[in-house]
């Protein structure tokens, strides 16, 4: 691909932001099969409604809907798979021991590919709002949309 048609991939979770307050972020590298980035090249996923889990030490990303390739034939791949994230030890320790207090978890905000091709994954430590903060969120969105209409 040259660079001139290279376009930037990047599919937000537009309802992170709105659920959860976010606390702290982390890039993960993400298992893929070949449909699968090719889906996401094309721009054919959903990051709505996904979460991350530990399982065995690992830490896997579960919810998140990337489309049958259309020319994948039988070799497709199952749209809503979990699918691995690549961290640190280090990384994966922090996120472990952060997990276990209330009210704390880890959900996908931003599924981008880099300069080399390869797939990201930006996710964030995250508690979830309560409907009150809820609230807040569309009260303070609203105040701003209107402060930006009487600047011009």
């Amino acid at each position: 691909m040259s660079t001139k048609n290279k376009q930037q991939i990047k599919i937000k979770n537009r309802k992170a932001e709105f659920d959860y307050f976010i606390e702290q972020r982390f890039t993960a590298g993400i298992v893929l099969t070949g449909t699968e980035i090719k889906s996401i090249r094309q721009g054919k996923a959903n990051l709505t409604d996904s979460y991350c889990r530990f399982l065995n030490g690992e830490l896997w990303a579960s919810g998140i809907h990337i489309s049958e390739y259309g020319y994948g034939g039988h070799y497709n791949h199952d749209p809503r798979a979990d699918r691995k994230l690549l961290l640190s030890k280090k990384e994966l320790k922090k996120l472990e021991w952060k997990v276990t207090e209330k009210g704390t978890t880890i959900i996908p905000l931003l599924l981008w590919i880099n300069d080399k091709g390869y797939a990201k994954l930006d996710i964030a430590l995250a508690k979830g709002k309560r409907q009150y903060d809820k609230r807040e969120s569309i009260k303070d969105r609203d105040n701003e949309r209107e402060l930006q209409k009487h600047i011009r």
